[in-house]
């Protein structure tokens, strides 16, 4: 299982579900907000993920990615403009339909000590926003919806299965959403089931814990019910989290919990890179 080639003619699926709701206001070390940081983060994704489908011939449709935002005033398309009449997308689609392209400074080692700064185009796809509760059951169930209806479809049936990357810093409002996602990972192609991840953005002064294989050390009820939501990491995805020194088992779960900047960094890249595509 997890063993499908991605290809134009076979591609996969990424849905990016993140919490919205009025606590995400609350800021990271660094000063950023979180919801500043997680929309920063998720438009570099897509902007990596269109430079790894680019070829000689231009963006080629490995992927249909989508994003949903979510908070007590709806379950939202994350994309505006040109592609907000859907949600999933092919990702030439995605590419060719930023909302702008902003200019950034970066700042790389010079090999002497110090640094130099460069100007690089950062294009913007995703808009952070805070406010209102933590709908997550309404969240799932639309994410289960759409994914759902991408598995259905006979072009799909034997494509490496669709991944949710899921991104949340408080308690569900609307009930308990365990069980919800164990339907949602019951949902499949031939491939195998469906992938979801959960990045817990906790508000406590704690080392963060990484892809752990039992929730033994997670410190709460509420973080525990988060590893338990989450899948666990196909081999390749373990393999390619090893090649990033992280510390990851052949039981570990999709499950971060009191995530950094670098670890927010590497989640996104972890779940997003599902196996080579053709």
């Amino acid at each position: 299982m997890y063993t499908s080639q991605i290809t134009r003619s076979n591609p996969s699926a990424i849905l990016f579900l993140i919490d919205q709701s009025g606590s995400m206001t609350d800021h990271m070390p660094a000063g950023t907000s979180k919801a500043q940081y997680v929309a920063d983060v998720l438009n570099r994704s897509l902007y990596e993920l269109t430079v790894r489908c680019t070829r000689s011939d231009g963006v080629r449709d490995y992927f249909h990615v989508g994003v949903l935002g979510y908070n007590s005033i709806g379950i939202v398309n994350g994309f505006s403009g040109e592609l907000n009449a859907n949600l999933m997308h092919p990702i030439s689609e995605i590419e060719s339909n930023p909302l702008r392209v902003e200019e950034r400074i970066k700042k790389e080692p010079d090999g002497a000590g110090s640094y130099y700064e460069f100007k690089l185009k950062f294009p913007i796809w995703f808009e952070p926003r805070a406010e209102g509760g933590t709908p997550m059951q309404a969240a799932l169930v639309r994410a289960a919806e759409e994914i759902s209806q991408w598995c259905d479809d006979p072009n799909h049936m034997d494509s490496f299965p669709p991944t949710i990357l899921h991104i949340t810093d408080g308690e569900s409002t609307d009930g308990d959403p365990e069980e919800l996602a164990k339907q949602l990972q019951k949902l499949s192609t031939s491939d195998g089931q469906v992938l979801l991840f959960n990045l817990h953005l906790s508000s406590q002064n704690t080392d963060p814990i990484l892809y752990p294989a039992d929730e033994a050390a997670l410190p709460n009820q509420y973080s525990k019910m988060l590893f338990r939501m989450s899948s666990p990491l196909p081999k390749q995805l373990i393999t390619y989290a090893k090649d990033k020194d992280l510390a990851i088992s052949n039981e570990s779960r999709g499950f971060v919990f009191n995530a950094d900047a670098i670890s927010i960094v590497d989640f996104f890249d972890i779940g997003s890179k599902a196996i080579q595509v053709g």
